[in-house]
């Protein structure tokens, strides 16, 4: 169990209320934390491959996992990959609409659709509700600008929120029909503005979970900004209930950019966190060596941490006596900080290790600290003595 360190997460904003749905074991809506999932970069058909990169996911924070199914091969793996990963798996389904029964059957979590691709999807909701209803499993109605139903677009001119509201809502109607509401949706959108006022206006017309993106969001910086801005807007008024960084980049580093959002936003325990000033001229070490160097020192340390790296005498002691652990640098030296205290001053050689030595000792701290008290046993009275 992770031992609570130093300073509290900020508190996290009021949810919307929302309906309930379990993708495998993984609660979504009604309440439930907000999940974090990621989709893989390896063909399906490969099983191996697919099931070590969800491995490297799973490792990272991933809780749900999509895998795209475009082909015969991709899905005829789905069972050995459904039945194999650590994680909840959805198949991901578009333009052929036996591949939704075939997820189905294999086993999957979820089926994702996307009613604008899918061939003469409107004339087979009634079958895919009844064999997701026999198998127990919801379906994310999956909505993208660049794949809008043509008759949406013939309608509204463009991807307008109007037109991902409506597309979405349509199909939710459908499976209605047939009894069907083990529905999550998404409307996404390249563009940040597009997508949070689409998700706004989708959320003012539903209970339904919704599962947050920006689509095509781009390189890892780029993607990471847009997706954040986008998340922070929604989730700071309640909106979303599981959300995909979509990054050209390895699979992981959506993980670690949606972990990283939740955890800013007081919406996922913090792990550990750097504070590292941006040096300037008053520096009188080189921060962004020293960071990365406690950065790697600190990799994998399972308990929540904020370790403030300084540079310079102006802000470096106010910040290493805010964090739960600290070093303000110069003049060849490093002053290490333990809860705002000064506990010793090291060689700028030392500093990495003697941050790693603090942040043990004060996790053992804790964790004894945090201990119930056991009631001992009385003695046992002496043979012959008083009862």
């Amino acid at each position: 169990m992770p031992v609570h360190l130093g300073l509290p997460a900020p508190p996290a904003p009021p949810r919307r209320a929302t309906r309930h749905v379990m993708v495998g074991a993984v609660p979504v809506g009604g309440g439930a934390p907000i999940s974090v999932q990621s989709m893989t970069t390896t063909v399906t058909a490969d099983v191996d491959a697919t099931l070590q990169q969800i491995a490297e996911l799973t490792a990272a924070g991933c809780q749900i996992v999509r895998v795209a199914v475009p082909s015969r091969d991709d899905a005829d793996a789905l069972a050995v990959i459904a039945r194999k990963s650590q994680i909840p798996v959805i198949a991901d389904i578009h333009f052929q609409p036996k591949y939704v029964f075939a997820a189905i059957d294999a086993g999957c979590a979820a089926v994702r659709v996307n009613p604008g691709n899918i061939k003469r999807f409107d004339d087979k909701v009634k079958e895919i509700a009844k064999a997701a209803t026999a198998a127990g499993i919801p379906i994310r109605i999956g909505v993208n600008a660049g794949s809008l139903d043509p008759r949406l677009l013939a309608k509204h001119g463009r991807a307008t929120p109007e037109a991902l509201v409506e597309s979405a809502l349509w199909e939710c109607s459908l499976f209605e029909e047939h009894g069907f509401t083990d529905i999550k949706i998404s409307v996404k959108h390249h563009d940040p503005a597009t997508m949070v006022a689409a998700y706004r206006l989708l959320a003012e017309r539903c209970d339904y979970p919704l599962h947050l993106g920006v689509t095509e969001a781009g390189p890892l910086l780029q993607g990471s900004i847009k997706s954040a801005v986008a998340f922070t807007q929604l989730l700071t008024e309640g909106i979303g209930d599981t959300i995909r960084v979509s990054l050209s980049a390895p699979p992981v580093e959506e993980i670690k950019a949606g972990v990283g959002i939740l955890a800013s936003l007081g919406l996922r325990e913090r792990s550990l966190e750097i504070v590292s000033c941006p040096s300037c001229g008053r520096a009188q070490v080189d921060v962004y060596r020293l960071t990365e160097q406690v950065a790697a020192a600190f990799d994998g340390f399972p308990h929540p941490l904020r370790v403030a790296v300084m540079g310079c005498v102006v802000n470096g002691p106010g910040e290493a006596r805010e964090a739960d652990l600290g070093v303000s640098s110069g003049n060849g030296k490093g002053q290490i900080f333990v809860r705002g205290r000064t506990v010793r001053t090291v060689p700028e050689s030392g500093i990495v290790e003697a941050l790693v030595e603090e942040a043990l000792r004060l996790a053992e701290e804790t964790e004894t600290a945090a201990e119930p008290v056991r009631a001992t046993d009385p003695e046992p009275a002496e043979p012959g003595g008083p009862s």
